[in-house]
């Protein structure tokens, strides 16, 4: 039952992607934008869903990971730290402080699924896990960055991406990896790798037919 439900997850994700990708190209750019929240929710929740085993503790973790990144990007919106002068657009959602909730979702999303994939490479070495997971959060961060503007997501000051925010996204990455490697007993490959791979090629059609 669990290998069927994780075969009927993985094919949702992709078919949301590629979908979603494909409205944003050749139908309706601004309706298939304003679903963000909606596709991150779903996402989010194929992702819990998919998670092995998880406890009070691995929530927990959740908690951390999602407050954390309501933290850094509060500091960011507010006072320009971390990763540069931004702010939010309207497709992210309600914002609380200039910071839409939806985002500390979305760093869950990113963290648990580069922290699943980093732990199968690197799985008898905690610092190289760490580095590795952070380092595919910034990796998948290039791709999001030049088309965040044009779906009204976020966007820069002058709309130049400053190198604060790769080096922020790898300070923040660096600890929220360490919130998922300590919190989460037993780490998720398979759905992860897909998550993972499926974010990615949305943003690559994007920057690339866009």
């Amino acid at each position: 039952m669990k290998i069927l439900n994780k075969k009927i997850s993985v094919f949702l994700i992709w078919l949301i992607h590629i979908s979603g990708a494909l409205g944003l190209l050749y139908y309706d750019i601004i309706f298939f934008a304003a679903l963000t929240p909606i596709n991150l929710y779903l996402t989010a929740l194929l992702l819990m869903i998919n998670q092995k085993n998880p406890r009070i503790k691995e929530l927990i973790g959740i908690g951390f990971i999602f407050f954390t990144g309501i933290i850094v990007e509060y500091l960011g919106v507010n006072y320009n730290l971390i990763f540069g002068e931004y702010e939010y657009g309207k497709n992210m959602g309600p914002k609380f402080f200039g910071v839409p909730f939806l985002i500390g979702v979305n760093w869950i999303i990113i963290t648990l699924t580069a922290g699943g994939i980093a732990n199968t490479f690197f799985k008898k070495n905690k610092y190289l896990t760490i580095f590795f997971g952070s380092i595919l959060m910034v990796f998948i961060d290039f791709f999001i960055e030049p088309v965040a503007p044009v779906l009204d997501f976020w966007e820069f000051k002058g709309n130049i991406v400053p190198i604060s925010n790769y080096t922020g996204w790898l300070f923040t990455g660096f600890i929220t990896q360490s919130i998922y490697y300590i919190t989460f007993k037993e780490k998720e490959f398979t759905f992860s790798i897909n998550l993972y791979s499926a974010i990615l090629v949305f943003f690559l059609l994007l920057n690339l037919l866009g």
